[in-house]
């Protein structure tokens, strides 16, 4: 049973009713002989996350994988709230009559979006990451100049795979990768500046896949030759302590916002988000809810911008995606909701303060970063062979295998941090090595 306490004003008039002027007036009858003299040697009062450790400590495992999809703590109140049967629809609903809630549920996830954003206008969702990267790539296209796609090769190597799918058989389109430095781990300015051009869109994620924060300022300024620029973001989590990328001036924020409410559950369902000036407003891929006025002047949700959509322009569409992920963004905007813009940067904070503590136990063992530029939550070591296998043994996920996607970081391992990783699984891990 929930416990709601009275506020101050409502304790005064019950003891005004009773007729007493203090809470321990009404204990007067009990002995004093019988009365603590002293507070109750009782804990504090503990946060969910505490409280979940403490219980389910033997049940969670040991984790440091990221690469895309991460593990972060979601409260109680988004599960109880999100399988509430009003909710309980993954699709944008064609009668607003009867579903403002679902479509106001669905707006307030497209402010809340624009605001970390930085940008003018969201959608209401794509199918992931991948996607929404892919689509950006295509609405860069749609503008009329763009014939090259220059895409930073630090991005998710699983986001440059579903764009080299989509433009497998798009004549007169060239995608073109970016190295980065070897050194720092950033995007490589120099082959920046050679790729520029305004028939080129210009791609790249922050924080980048090995964690590194992109100086995106200064990218901005090497990137000034291009006719597009986007972002990707593939934790949207860093939005809540990172400058907001639509602040660089680039057209358009795409990425992934899994970490808003939504658990990894072995690869899906994933939460796509797409954001643009306002200039691009009608090439913008997906749904979009927006706030009217009904015939008596009253508040009232909608569809709009509708004429872009596959039921209308058919071929002609600015997509083939005519739907979205709308559990997975009533979640998001649930979690938003819970957690507020204070609580979002102090989760962001935990997972950079968990980095540096893991990566400052790891030179304690000999282990240094692979790249020296500033990281978020996520960066690359090497490890031996038998400390690997040592983990792998004591149930320990140290993190992604670079090898597959990078070679020339043969033996990388790309490690992740969140407020879900104690200081016990920090020591767990390197006591192994």
């Amino acid at each position: 049973m929930s416990f709601l306490p009275t506020s101050r004003t409502e304790e005064e008039g019950l003891l005004s009713t009773i007729g007493v002027c203090r809470p321990d007036e009404l204990f007067t009858s009990i002995p004093r002989r019988i009365l603590l003299q002293e507070p109750l040697a009782v804990e504090g009062p503990l946060d969910e996350l505490t409280l979940r450790r403490r219980f389910l400590a033997s049940s969670s495992p040991v984790s440091f994988a990221g690469g895309g999809i991460y593990r972060h703590y979601i409260p109680a109140l988004v599960d109880a709230l999100a399988s509430r049967q009003e909710f309980l629809t993954a699709y944008t609903p064609y009668q607003p009559e009867i579903s403002q809630g679902t479509l106001q549920a669905t707006f307030e996830f497209q402010s809340m979006m624009a605001s970390l954003t930085g940008m003018d206008v969201s959608n209401a969702s794509m199918y992931d990451g991948a996607t929404a990267f892919a689509e950006a790539a295509i609405m860069a296209v749609r503008t009329g100049s763009i014939r090259r796609i220059v895409v930073a090769r630090s991005v998710n190597p699983a986001y440059r795979g579903v764009l080299r799918t989509y433009f497998r058989n798009s004549a007169g389109v060239e995608i073109v990768e970016v190295p980065f430095d070897p050194t720092g781990g950033r995007v490589d300015l120099n082959a920046l500046r050679r790729l520029a051009g305004t028939d080129a869109a210009l791609f790249v994620q922050q924080p980048n896949y090995f964690g590194v924060i992109e100086d995106l300022d200064t990218i901005s300024r090497a990137a000034a030759g291009f006719g597009f620029r986007g972002i990707v973001v593939t934790d949207a989590i860093s939005l809540g302590l990172l400058e907001p990328p639509g602040s660089s001036g680039c057209d358009v924020v795409a990425g992934e916002a899994q970490s808003f409410g939504n658990p990894p559950n072995a690869g899906g369902p994933l939460l796509g988000f797409f954001c643009v000036k306002r200039e691009h407003v009608r090439r913008m891929p997906g749904r979009v809810v927006g706030l009217s006025r009904d015939r008596a002047g009253n508040r009232a949700f909608c569809l709009t911008l509708s004429t872009r959509e596959q039921h209308i322009r058919r071929e002609k569409a600015t997509s083939n995606i005519c739907t979205n992920e709308g559990m997975c963004a009533l979640r998001a905007a649930m979690y938003l909701s819970a957690v507020g813009p204070c609580g979002l940067r102090d989760v962001a904070l935990q997972c950079a303060a968990g980095t540096r503590s893991l990566m400052a136990a790891l030179r304690g063992k000999g282990v240094a970063p692979v790249f020296s530029a500033p990281v978020f939550h996520e960066f690359v070591v090497r490890f031996r062979r038998d400390a690997l296998l040592k983990l792998q043994d004591r149930g320990i996920v140290p993190g992604v295998p670079l090898a597959p996607d990078y070679p020339e970081l043969e033996g990388g391992l790309l490690m992740n941090v969140t407020e879900m990783n104690t200081n016990e699984d920090i020591q767990c891990l390197t006591e192994l090595l």
